[in-house]
């Protein structure tokens, strides 16, 4: 995972203590700035978002001596909005999405006259609008020009409409964070496992939040191929430090398709981007393909950040320090089932 410098801060000059670590998290000011894949026609993908799910180009630039080019696009500026950061690498016209990633979530108030549009443009949609399973939120699922699904989520006016990134993750993941961090597994589901997740790791690491659901935000998630005729739900909220955590499971009798979901994120979900991790039981690998990249976090230190990462034994794969040619520091890691995060 990599995390951009919000600021220009020098190296730290020694260790941080794990005591120092966690203060120093909790003043930290991090935000979720973009998310990076790659895509094989760059203009078919840029008049699609624009004009089918109304996002800006927010700007492009084109590196030939690497043979390759970015976009940007979102909802609203970068400094203050979690927009996507799309790669076309010269003469590459496929990518394979593989099964780890899930899908982008984008809020709109008109699901049903959204989806008009897309279909009007040509664009295909794989479940058509309609409330979730036992809720009243409307939904859609599309899918862009490269095969990347987006959910789309009914709301009222929110200053974050690019609200989610799904990935899968499986058991063996969780088993290594509760290794790295000698946390206890109270029994054997992927609910608990998250908590140790995020309790021990991620507030030492990351700082994130994990948002609160009702049964029915539950339900909301539901992938719309799973048709559930009954959806037991077991939560329980925990607190350590400045995270918030939910034990959610969710079970569904007449495919016996069990998963549990943790939604994740630096605010509230209807004003904020967050992150959905969903393990399938008894899924302990996903193939990740090579068309998702990356997700990029914003922090005061990144050398800090990095220290904090060891602490916790997570994995940096980059050292931080700046980028050649330019002013933006950063350093990288990934998470036990291998997620870049930039």
């Amino acid at each position: 995972m990599a995390v951009r410098a919000a600021g220009n801060m020098a190296p730290v000059s020694s260790a941080i203590t794990q005591e120092d670590a966690l203060d120093w998290v909790k003043k930290d000011k991090r935000r979720m700035l973009h998310v990076v894949y790659r895509v094989g026609d760059l203009d078919r993908t840029i008049k699609f978002y624009t004009e089918c799910l109304g996002m800006k180009l927010l700007r492009k630039r084109d590196i030939p001596e690497e043979r390759y080019t970015n976009a940007f696009l979102g909802y609203g500026p970068e400094d203050s909005h979690f927009v996507i950061e799309l790669t076309y690498n010269y003469g590459v016209d496929q990518y394979d999405v593989g099964a780890g990633f899930g899908h982008f979530g984008v809020a709109v108030e008109d699901v049903a006259k959204t989806v008009d549009l897309i279909k009007a443009k040509g664009g295909k949609v794989t479940r058509e609008p309609g409330p979730v399973k036992g809720g009243r939120t409307v939904i859609a699922f599309i899918e862009d020009p490269d095969g990347y699904k987006f959910e789309l989520l009914e709301r009222g006016p929110t200053p974050e409409p690019l609200c989610q990134v799904m990935l899968r993750v499986a058991r063996g993941g969780a088993s290594r964070w509760r290794r790295y961090v000698g946390s206890h597994q109270s029994r054997n589901t992927f609910a608990h496992r998250m908590a140790d997740l995020s309790s021990k790791t991620y507030p030492s690491t990351l700082s994130r939040r994990l948002t609160v659901h009702k049964p029915s935000s539950l339900q909301q998630i539901t992938s719309p191929r799973d048709k559930p005729r009954t959806v037991n739900h077991n939560s329980k909220i925990l607190h350590s430090a400045n995270t918030t955590l939910v034990h959610g499971g969710v079970t569904h009798d007449t495919q016996l398709h069990q998963y549990t979901i943790a939604m994740m994120g630096y605010g509230p979900e209807d004003k904020n981007a967050v992150l959905e991790l969903t393990y399938n039981y008894g899924v302990t690998e996903y193939d990740k393909g090579n068309g998702y990249a990356q997700i990029a976090i914003g922090t005061d230190d990144v050398y800090k950040t990095a220290e904090v990462i060891k602490l916790s034994e997570g994995k940096v794969t980059r050292e931080p320090g700046p980028l050649p040619g330019i002013n933006t520091k950063i350093t990288a890691c990934v998470d036990p089932d291998g997620w870049k995060t930039v």
